[in-house]
């Protein structure tokens, strides 16, 4: 049996922008549709849909936390992450945002891309004990950064970096058993699931019709790389919050992509050097199915305009290159 429950989120901690300004993979508790599907295997009952912050954590860590960790010294508040991540020294304390296990994966994927030239990792950190969390509270390395606007190409490049470098990295079991909003936006996106149970969700018809066939190769993803990097003036750009998906890295581009054109004002030219490959389009498509689709898992009774719709422009422009490069 497979019930959706966001409580399941197991490693994806996407930085929605549609659930707020710098929030990163929680919400409101809100309800999505009610739909049920049969897969081969597997139950899905998608009435039962619903976002959870998951381990409720004070506003600032405790002395016990510093301690089971090791840390000395008075947290200082992190800018982003709604606000509760707290720099400590060089770690950072952050609410645990997985499930507990899946502390370790990251610490294993993470270590092996640790000390390269071509970008940086945060990798976790286990308590004095060995844990990998203390009472709904994780450490990671402190590295320098900041995220800075208008650098979507940059993004998209040193994502092409690190996928490169996990492109041998076997499919992680835990994606099958995500039941998120994020996780049912990106089955959908690529005919995994239905979109007929997607009822009321503005524009996926039109982006659906628009759907072809792509000949992209699965690999493991960051799938929300658009505010998870961050530059530095003489460092190598560091790559954080690791949201893994097993889809072709031209998709986590196109992410960024439709992130910038629907949330961060970008102009229609930015996808022009994306055009080099003509399946470009179609990876497009996939990315604002992927986010409409968890926008209204997550906002069911939210509709825009035509004049206030943040996905209208972005649609039309996919919509029509799925055309020019059929």
């Amino acid at each position: 049996m497979w019930i959706i429950s966001p409580k399941q989120a197991h490693g994806s901690r996407s930085n929605n922008r549609f659930l707020g300004s710098g929030t990163r993979g929680a919400g409101g508790g809100r309800w999505g549709g009610g739909w049920r599907l049969t897969v081969p295997g597997r139950f899905v009952d998608f009435g039962a849909v619903h976002l959870s912050a998951g381990v409720a954590t004070p506003a600032t860590p405790a002395p016990r936390i510093l301690a089971a960790f090791g840390l000395e010294g008075v947290p200082v508040p992190l800018p982003g992450g709604r606000g509760r991540s707290w720099r400590v020294g060089r770690t950072v304390l952050k609410p645990l945002d997985m499930a507990p296990s899946l502390v370790r994966w990251h610490a294993d994927l993470l270590t092996g891309l640790d000390g390269r030239d071509e970008f940086r990792v945060s990798v976790p950190l286990c308590t004095t004990d060995g844990e990998w969390s203390s009472d709904g509270w994780t450490a990671w390395r402190y590295q320098p950064g900041e995220h800075l606007s208008g650098r979507w190409h940059d993004i998209v490049e040193v994502g092409r970096r690190l996928h490169r470098a996990l492109r041998t990295e076997p499919e992680p079991v835990f994606l099958q058993n995500r039941t998120d909003y994020w996780a049912v936006g990106d089955r959908v996106a690529w005919n995994e699931l239905p979109a007929e149970g997607c009822a009321g969700t503005k524009h996926l018809a039109t982006l659906i019709r628009a759907r072809r066939p792509t000949s992209g190769r699965s690999q493991l993803v960051h799938g929300d790389l658009t505010g998870n990097v961050l530059f530095h003036p003489h460092l190598p750009p560091l790559v954080i919050d690791l949201s893994p998906y097993w889809r072709p890295p031209e998709f986590a581009s196109a992410v960024v992509t439709a992130d910038a054109l629907v949330f961060e004002g970008a102009n229609n030219d930015i996808v022009q050097p994306m055009l080099q490959d003509p399946d470009f389009p179609q990876y497009l498509l996939r990315a604002l199915i992927f986010r409409v689709v968890a926008d209204h898992l997550a906002r069911p009774h939210l509709h825009h305009d035509d004049n206030d719709d943040p996905y209208g422009p972005a649609v039309d422009l996919a919509v029509h290159l799925s055309e020019l490069y059929r």
